[in-house]
């Protein structure tokens, strides 16, 4: 799980070395003259690290009000649909990033924003930002979503993503999540289990617990195939959980892999201070194959 104090440190020490390295910048800038700057203007915005828009923003009707959502058609026509649970900060360029790669290896991709109810689109733009001060604000969006309300959410997502051309309604569709998304994977897996046939969680939190709701009491209620790649860190936390998760997919008769990863707990996500390129590598290529085998 997120460790807010370590965070928090991360995090202000991150935007100390941000502001030194502009003011650096800006200084170096000062000191060339105009026809130093080559490159056509979009390629000397990429080399200062512009963020490009990715996705086509779409709204549509819940139980609870409207999502917002990015979408990434898939490039070769008609593809089975991955809806994408972000971490705790939200949609931001990583994960639209990381959307949009799934949507290049083949699959229509949502990526939802799971706190749409008190906030649209980019709360924060980056993990720094979020990490800085962004704990209290996430608390209370996050009181807002519970098991049954992201199940809510996902039959309406469903149901859009159902009625999209570039959608191939003929295979099923497949739900990945990261951190505070992990366990919605699950739910999603639940409320649709006709269609959502494949679910992914990265370093997700609470997928054992001890009410009814929790995650791995809900496996019997779904027919989806399982990737659950738990944290390092985590796992050192509570070592017995991914001991839970299997046993409860077996008595489910669930088609599930449980595995600790070489990574703690965020490795995944690129903007994150624990990001682990090998680790996230062998991740998202785990993922690919849950879909190609599940949807």
């Amino acid at each position: 799980m997120c460790d807010q104090a370590k965070l928090q440190n991360w995090a202000k020490d991150a935007l100390s070395r941000r502001e030194f390295g502009a003011l650096a910048g800006a200084a170096a800038l000062t000191a060339c003259s105009s026809n130093e700057m080559t490159g056509s203007p979009s390629e000397q915005a990429e080399g200062m690290g512009s963020s490009a828009t990715l996705g086509d923003e779409v709204g549509f009707q819940t139980a609870d009000g409207i999502m917002d959502a990015r979408f990434f058609a898939g490039p070769d026509g008609p593809a089975p649909a991955v809806i994408h649970w972000p971490d705790i900060a939200g949609i931001r360029q990583s994960h639209l990033e990381m959307a949009q790669r799934t949507a290049n290896a083949g699959y229509a991709v949502l990526l939802v924003n799971p706190y749409y109810r008190d906030a649209k689109g980019e709360i924060w733009p980056d993990f720094v930002s979020f990490a800085d001060g962004g704990w209290g604000r996430a608390s209370e969006m996050r009181a807002n979503l519970s098991s049954f309300a992201i199940k809510r959410d996902t039959q309406a997502i469903v149901a859009w993503l159902d009625e999209q051309s570039s959608v191939d309604t003929f295979r099923g569709i497949g739900a990945e999540g990261y951190c505070m998304g992990g366990p919605f994977t699950v739910y999603s897996a639940h409320a649709v289990p006709g269609r959502v046939k494949a679910a992914a969680s990265f370093h997700g939190g609470g997928l054992v617990r001890d009410d009814e709701e929790s995650p791995h009491r809900l496996l019997p209620q779904t027919t989806a195939q399982y990737l659950i790649a738990i944290a390092s860190d985590d796992d050192a936390s509570a070592p017995d959980d991914k001991v839970a998760l299997c046993k409860a997919a077996a008595a489910a008769n669930s088609i599930m892999t449980v595995e600790v990863y070489d990574g703690d707990h965020g490795w995944t996500v690129p903007d994150s201070p624990v990001y682990a390129k090998e680790a996230a590598e062998r991740a998202f290529a785990e993922k690919l194959k849950l879909y190609e085998a599940a949807l």
